[in-house]
């Protein structure tokens, strides 16, 4: 049965990039996204709801994120979900985040939007260190 697992976002990142190494030496960075949704209620007010979005970049797309984005910067992101179980004090704790394939900076003019994109190879990816 054929399968699909895309995620793509439009944000406000909540706070600088961050990044780490691996134990291995591979570089990864994250970051989270704000992704807001407006309506109109009944009585007509405008409600907001806004949903926070862990993002995982790795490699040369980490490092770009590092270099160029920060705390309020408008990005295009995709990618693919993935969850992480970890043990809190002996409970299994589980974290979803998206493993970014591409991103856009959207804060730019268009003629100077980067759009950064990274060949996924599932053996490339490991968990984190914490």
């Amino acid at each position: 049965m054929p399968s699909l697992n895309r995620v793509q976002l439009i944000g406000r990142l909540g706070k600088d990039p961050e990044g780490k190494f691996t134990p291995t030496g591979r570089k990864v960075t994250h970051f989270s996204v704000a992704v807001s949704n407006r309506w109109k209620n009944k009585d007509g007010e405008t409600k907001e709801y806004t949903e926070w979005v862990n993002i995982e970049a790795w490699g040369r797309l980490g490092e770009l994120c590092q270099e160029y984005l920060k705390k309020g910067s408008l990005i295009f992101v995709e990618g693919r979900l993935k969850t992480d179980r970890y043990e809190d004090k002996g409970e299994p704790r589980y974290y979803t985040k998206v493993v970014a394939l591409s991103l856009q900076f959207l804060d730019k003019k268009p003629t100077e939007e980067p759009v950064i994109q990274v060949e996924e190879e599932e053996a490339e990816y490991e968990p984190a260190a914490e």
